[in-house]
């Protein structure tokens, strides 16, 4: 990742160059423009009206992958057994559209039933931002932006949420869902089960339901 290089030129005095006017040197908080990122103009200063360049370089934005990402990149990582699983699951973002998909087992070596399941709006992602997913998988340096996540209400049924599959089937598919009493939400059962993200509604066939937004603090 290439980084963005500012140069300003300082004076004996602690003053600043003004590359917008090109007057003189001000203290930092009276010059209208003390940086450029031209290293020649700020060595033609120092040449004509002396002073030295200080160097700032522009901290490069943090990566911000999407929560869904995150699991799937920390699932197809997990999956071990000697293999590179960091640098296929690069491959994999990089074949998204041309030869494979996210969703696509990765030969013999991928237990993809371990794997979440990527929807269509998230393979489209992929797609459309691949350069930052293979740098975050590559180097796991990125932050994770959370989804909104919702409570869906059943249908003509007071104090009841849809949660997402049953406990004892510790797996879900796109019909395992059932509703359940709101008020057994805050028993020793895990939240999750009860919180959709907005591609869970669509993956479920949710979306004609009464939803409700759950806070951090809910979470």
């Amino acid at each position: 990742m290439s980084e963005e290089k500012l140069y300003a030129v300082k004076n004996d005095e602690g003053k600043y160059w003004d590359f917008k006017d090109q007057d003189d040197f001000w203290e930092l908080s009276y010059a209208s423009c003390p940086t450029t990122d031209n290293e020649l103009d700020a060595k033609d200063v120092i040449h004509d009206h002396g002073g030295h360049v200080v160097t700032l370089i522009e901290e490069p934005k943090p990566l911000v992958v999407p929560e869904w990402f995150d699991k799937w990149l920390d699932a197809f990582c997990r999956q071990g057994d000697g293999y590179s699983w960091r640098e296929l699951a690069v491959v994999r973002i990089l074949q998204q559209g041309w030869s494979k998909s996210i969703n696509d087992s990765y030969q013999a070596f991928d237990s993809h039933w371990a794997i979440p399941y990527v929807e269509n709006k998230q393979v489209d992602y992929v797609l459309n931002h691949k350069k930052e997913l293979m740098v975050a998988a590559l180097t796991g340096n990125y932050t994770v932006a959370k989804e909104k996540k919702y409570n869906v209400k059943v249908p003509h049924a007071e104090g009841w949420h849809f949660q997402k599959y049953s406990p004892e089937s510790k797996r879900g598919s796109r019909n395992d869902w059932k509703p359940f009493p709101a008020k057994d939400i805050d028993s020793n059962i895990s939240k999750d089960l009860f919180l959709f993200t907005e591609a869970e509604i669509e993956h479920y066939g949710l979306q004609d339901c009464e939803k409700e937004e759950v806070t951090d603090d809910e979470q």
